[in-house]
C-alpha cells in the first residue's frame, strides 16, 4: 500500500497516494461548515442533518488552529476520501509549513499514532519538499499561499531558519484589497468574500513594470454578470492585486517588494551560497499562478542591484501542469518513496518509546 502524503494548507488540503508525476487525488477545501443533527417533527426516529452557517477553519495562515476540526477533516480524508480501512492504516507524510512550533509537529504526530493509528511518519518542510519537485536540493522557495508568504533559503536539504522569514500577508490580504477597489467602483455591490475569491482568481493580473502599472489608470472597464444578475465593472483593480506583492505600499504597508524581500534575505546567508541559492529560486504556492506573475518577478529580478540576480527553476516536463499549487505535495511524494522503504520514517515503536517529542528527532 502506497504512503499517503497530506499537504493541508489554510485553503486548500491536498492528499493523495505518493505518486510523484501525478497530481494529488484530492484537493479540496480546508474550510469546513459545522453540521448538526435535528429531529424531524413526524416521528423521533426521523432525523435531519442541516448545516449551520458556520464555518470552521482548521488550519490559519498554514498552522492547525482546530484540532478537533482537523481531526474531522483529516478522518475524511484519509477514510472517505483515500480509501483507507479502519484497522489496517498505512503510512502518512506530512508536509511541514516554514516556522511550525514544536508543539504543534507534537500534537500532529501524536494525533497520527493514537487516534488514526498509522504504521509510520514522517513530516518534512515545504520550503525543501517544493525544491525536491524540481530536481534541486539547495535554492531558495518564495511560497505565496493563502495566508501567509514564506521566503526560505535551503542548502543541502536544510531550511536555513535564521535567514528564513515568513510575512502575515498572502492571498487573503489580495482578497481584501480587491473587494475594497471594487467597492469603490461599484458602490452598490453586494457580494461575500468568497464571491469575490472567485472574481481575483478570474480577472487578477500581473502587468510587466511599474510604468505599465501607471497606465492601467485608463484601462479598459470590464462588465462581469454575476449568477443572480448584478452587473459589476472591473477596471484597475485586477492589476492592484498582483502590483501590491511588488509594491506593498498599495496594501498601506512600509515593505519592500516581494523579488527586493528574496534578495535581502539571500544577503544575510554567506556569501559562497549566494549564486546557488538565488540562481535555484522556487514560486509555490496558488497566489504565484496569477496570469503574468511569474514573468513579472522574473523582469523584476533581471533589474535587482544584487550581482546575482534571482533565476526561477522550470519544473521537469514530465511533472504535473501547475506545479506550483502544489509542489510541497509532489515533493512529499518523492520523499516518501525513500524515507519508509529505508525505514527512516517513526514507527510505533518510536512512539512508544519516546512518546510526540520523536518526531523532531527523527524528522527533520
Amino acid at each position: 500500500m502506497e504512503a499517503l502524503v497530506v499537504d493541508a494548507g489554510s485553503k486548500l488540503l491536498k492528499a493523495g497516494a505518493a505518486i510523484p508525476d501525478q497530481a494529488p487525488a484530492m484537493i479540496i477545501p480546508s474550510q469546513m461548515k459545522r453540521m448538526v443533527e435535528e429531529d424531524g417533527s413526524s416521528s423521533a426516529d426521523n432525523t435531519t442533518t442541516v448545516f449551520e452557517d458556520v464555518t470552521l477553519d482548521p488550519i490559519e495562515r498554514g498552522l492547525v488552529r482546530d484540532w478537533d476540526a482537523m481531526e474531522d477533516l483529516l478522518r475524511y480524508v484519509v477514510y472517505t476520501g483515500l480509501g483507507w480501512e479502519e484497522g489496517n492504516e498505512g503510512n502518512i507524510l506530512f508536509t511541514d509549513p516554514l516556522c511550525t512550533p514544536k508543539a504543534i509537529r507534537e500534537q500532529l504526530v501524536q494525533l497520527m499514532f493514537e487516534t488514526f493509528n498509522v504504521s509510520g511518519f514522517y513530516a518534512s518542510e515545504q520550503a525543501v519538499l517544493s525544491l525536491y519537485a524540481v530536481g534541486r536540493i539547495s535554492g531558495c522557495t518564495v511560497d505565496i499561499g493563502h495566508g501567509k508568504i514564506d521566503i526560505a533559503p535551503v542548502l543541502e536539504g536544510a531550511v536555513q531558519h535564521i535567514a528564513s522569514k515568513r510575512f502575515e500577508l498572502g492571498g487573503t490580504e489580495l482578497t481584501k484589497l480587491f473587494a475594497q477597489e471594487l467597492g469603490k467602483s461599484n458602490p452598490t455591490m453586494n457580494l461575500n468574500m468568497s464571491d469575490i475569491e472567485k472574481l481575483k482568481e478570474q480577472y487578477a493580473n500581473c502587468v510587466e513594470d511599474e510604468i505599465a502599472y501607471a497606465k492601467t489608470q485608463s484601462c479598459e472597464i470590464e462588465q462581469h454578470t454575476l449568477p443572480d444578475g448584478q452587473v459589476i465593472s472591473i477596471g484597475r483593480e485586477r492589476y492592484s492585486v498582483g502590483e501590491a506583492l511588488f509594491q506593498p505600499s498599495i496594501l498601506g504597508l512600509e515593505e519592500h517588494g516581494i523579488v527586493e524581500q528574496l534578495v535581502r534575505i539571500i544577503s544575510t546567508v554567506s556569501s559562497e551560497n549566494h549564486r546557488q541559492l538565488l540562481e535555484n529560486t522556487v514560486l509555490c504556492g496558488g497566489t504565484t499562478s496569477m496570469i503574468g506573475f511569474e514573468s513579472r518577478f522574473q523582469k523584476e529580478a533581471n533589474l535587482c542591484s544584487s550581482a546575482i540576480r534571482p533565476t526561477l527553476v522550470k519544473p521537469p516536463e514530465y511533472m504535473p501542469e501547475n506545479l506550483g499549487m502544489y509542489s510541497a505535495w509532489v515533493g512529499g511524494a518523492i520523499l516518501a518513496k525513500v524515507v519508509f522503504p529505508q525505514n527512516q520514517h517513526v514507527t510505533k515503536a518510536d512512539y512508544d518509546e519516546t512518546g510526540p517529542s520523536v518526531v523532531h528527532r527523527k524528522c527533520f
